[in-house]
């Protein structure tokens, strides 16, 4: 017998999050998913009049073909996913892995090698497709949440299921204010940075690209960033799990890094030019989203949150930066996590994970949920 969340879920993601009509040709990227959801995701897909094509992944078969890739194969897996990408006019990906760190000991020259490569791919599909990317609930994230599966999977399908088109009506007022903004403060324990976003853009994320979702973002003009951020989230990069980053930056470009493993997060900052300077800048406010469970889907929209992006930018929203590294960082500014304040220009937005202008006040996880 399906679950009989699963068809609520499908449609939302069909219907809200991708848009799909009639013609559309839709990939469906299914990483340890439940068959029987892949089915439903079809049947919605179909009913919109979308033709739907299926990919199936394992994460310890993706583990194999990255620990021994090549320069040769990794061309050839981008050229035919590159091929296939362009024929898209959507896409959704979800991934069930049961084991985050599953490519923890994939050799990290490898892993640039594919990661890099294999850049156009994602590029295109952010850029050029209608998409949306999600996690599966598994005993493992239950585990990485303190909760039980039953109660985990509960909570997925609640944050999942949310009304994103109120969240997406109370975000306008702060994208319109990230857009005219020029310097932005960050203050928290450990943390004084500054940097400018003026003239580069933003957007709100409302449910349209990630489920769950909830975070408006922007980027730092590349050369801005200037000061001191410690997060206190923890962040699995690359299967790796990493605790208390501290980055140091001068004129954008992260001079020290130092956290839980100071040589590995360096090695990821030197995949290329790009990987140290900083690609995204992020306000979090899911109500249903609280405490870290060291998946980035669910840790960037934390109510009351901040994530800070070294590498690759988005074309929405660019400062021109370029690299094969994005990785988000979150810190959390609510009082229980030491609090902390947003200023733009001489205004304090949001101080202690609460918005304090009148028109930012909906965001606030009392009104959102």
């Amino acid at each position: 017998m399906t679950d009989p969340r699963y068809p609520q879920l499908a449609r939302l993601l069909v219907e809200y999050s991708c848009q799909l009509k009639k013609g559309d040709a839709i990939l469906l990227d299914m990483v340890d998913i439940p068959d029987e959801f892949t089915v439903e995701l079809m049947r919605a897909c179909r009913a919109a009049g979308a033709a739907p094509l299926v990919e199936v992944r394992h994460t310890r078969v993706t583990r194999e073909i990255l620990r021994d890739t090549s320069a040769r194969h990794a061309a050839l897996v981008r050229d035919v996913e590159l091929s296939r990408m362009r024929k898209m006019d959507a896409y959704i990906a979800i991934r069930g892995s049961h084991n985050a760190s599953e490519t923890a000991d994939v050799p990290a020259d490898r892993l640039h090698i594919y990661t890099k490569t294999l850049r156009p791919v994602l590029n295109h599909r952010v850029n050029k497709t209608r998409w949306c990317v999600l996690r599966w609930p598994t005993p493992s994230m239950a585990q990485a949440a303190n909760m039980s599966t039953e109660a985990f999977e509960n909570f997925f399908f609640q944050v999942c299921t949310m009304d994103y088109r109120r969240m997406a009506k109370a975000m306008i007022p702060l994208e319109k204010r990230m857009k005219t903004a020029d310097r932005v403060h960050l203050k928290s324990p450990g943390t004084d940075l500054t940097f400018s976003i003026r003239g580069i853009g933003a957007k709100s994320c409302n449910g349209r690209l990630n489920i769950p979702d909830g975070e408006v973002f922007s980027c730092p003009v590349k050369n801005s960033v200037n000061g001191v951020i410690q997060f206190n989230a923890p962040t699995i990069y690359a299967g790796t799990r990493f605790e208390n980053i501290r980055l140091e930056f001068e004129r954008g470009r992260v001079v020290k890094a130092t956290g839980s493993d100071a040589k590995r997060i360096n090695e990821i900052l030197d995949t290329d030019a790009g990987a140290r300077y900083v690609g995204e800048f992020a306000i979090g406010m899911n109500p249903h989203i609280l405490n870290p469970m060291g998946d980035i889907l669910f840790d960037e929209k934390i109510a009351g949150s901040i994530h800070f992006t070294p590498g690759q930018a988005y074309e929405v929203a660019d400062n021109g930066n370029r690299s094969a590294v994005h990785w988000d960082m979150v810190l959390i500014q609510r009082p229980e996590w030491g609090g902390g304040e947003i200023w733009f220009d001489d205004e304090l937005i949001r101080k202690d994970g609460l918005f304090l202008p009148t028109d930012l006040r909906p965001l606030n996880p009392d009104r959102l949920k």
